[in-house]
């Protein structure tokens, strides 16, 4: 532990004080103070790993052994790529019990951050009389916090894709914004891309130490022996710009295959999120003549008809056009409010 950590404020004169502290989060702080106190205890143990869940997003939620020896190596690649040293105010409002919420707290407790706790919630910054040097959010929170980004120097989006909405009122700040790319395999974010100022960029640059390769179908590989023993290869189809850049074009997993043609759902989505505002995705469906069709997924309660999003889909391609339109009731989320599509399909559409 650094000796200059504070927590909301309080310094810690030796480690049995902030187990203390840890402590009584446990026992009587709020649901996000009890996961806060518990991964504290479980950082300042002796053990030499740590335990952290997946979302759950892509598949049925696992847990997974980490070394703390290379959460530390990623910890210090974030720090030295955003120049967060010492004395670093900085804003915690991500769930501890989850991989993006236990690196804040490592990287404040490594390199001497003065970290604050914000209830979890859609705007965490909404009742805060506080500035932040830096702080990392899920696109929902950064979507409903616009308003008070102002207060925070550098913000770090994770968690899920940033919509070209979004994106574009990112562009209205003068916080420096990135998107970030990574998983809980590679104990948070391995790659970076700014989404503002005169940096920003569609591509995702790799933290020190870190290099890519793809495999023979177009998914990326993770080279990054200080954080994992073993090479990372996701499900993520991408554009490997270098050895250390690339383009996210989609995952694998999600590729329709229409008339021949291999269509991303990312891609349909991000260009549809500028005139669509109610939560959706791009799915598929069999099709005689085409194999798989393009279908759009809305959320929502009333059936809208395809008819009504003719214009909507003028830029897209024959292909990438959804041929049909389902509206569902309501989504299915993770804890960290990601959809899970295949439970929406399963649940509302393949009765």
């Amino acid at each position: 532990m650094h000796p200059k950590f504070k927590l909301n404020g309080e310094a810690f004169l030796s480690a049995e004080a902030l187990k203390e502290r840890a402590s009584h989060f446990v026992e009587k702080g709020r649901d996000d103070e009890t996961a806060i106190g518990s991964f504290i205890l479980e950082w300042l143990d002796s053990n030499d790993y740590i335990i952290v869940k997946t979302s759950g997003s892509t598949g049925i939620p696992k847990e997974i052994k980490l070394q703390k020896e290379n959460v530390v190596n990623s910890a210090e690649a974030t720090v030295n790529y955003f120049d967060l040293k010492e004395n670093t105010k900085a804003l915690l409002c991500l769930s501890a019990e989850y991989i993006a919420g236990k690196m804040m707290l490592v990287r404040a407790m490594t390199a001497g951050w003065d970290l604050h706790t914000a209830a979890l919630g859609k705007n965490p910054l909404e009742n805060s009389d506080s500035d932040f040097d830096f702080t990392a959010m899920v696109p929902y929170q950064v979507f409903h916090s616009l308003a008070d980004l102002h207060k925070v120097k550098r913000l770090i989006i994770g968690g899920g894709a940033v919509s070209s909405e979004l994106e574009q009122h990112i562009q209205q700040l003068n916080t420096r914004v990135f998107a970030t790319y990574g998983m809980t395999e590679t104990i948070s974010h391995i790659a970076v891309r700014p989404l503002n100022g005169t940096e920003k960029s569609a591509i995702f640059s790799a933290l020190p130490k870190v290099n890519f390769s793809q495999t023979e179908n177009g998914c990326l590989e993770i080279h990054a022996s200080e954080i994992s023993e073993e090479l990372v290869v996701t499900n993520d189809v991408v554009e490997l710009l270098s050895q250390t850049s690339f383009k996210f074009l989609g995952r694998i997993d999600n590729v329709i295959n229409t008339g021949g043609v291999k269509i991303h759902p990312e891609a349909i989505e991000e260009e549809l999120s500028l005139h669509i505002n109610k939560p959706f995705f791009i799915a598929s469906e069999k099709d005689d003549a085409l194999g798989q069709r393009v279908i759009l997924i809305i959320e929502s309660e009333k059936q809208l008809k395809i008819e009504a999003y003719f214009e909507t889909f003028e830029t897209l391609s024959t292909y990438e056009k959804p041929k049909k339109i389902y509206s569902v009731p309501h989504f299915i989320y993770t804890e960290t409010g990601k959809i899970k599509r295949a439970e929406v399909l399963k649940y509302f559409l393949l009765k």
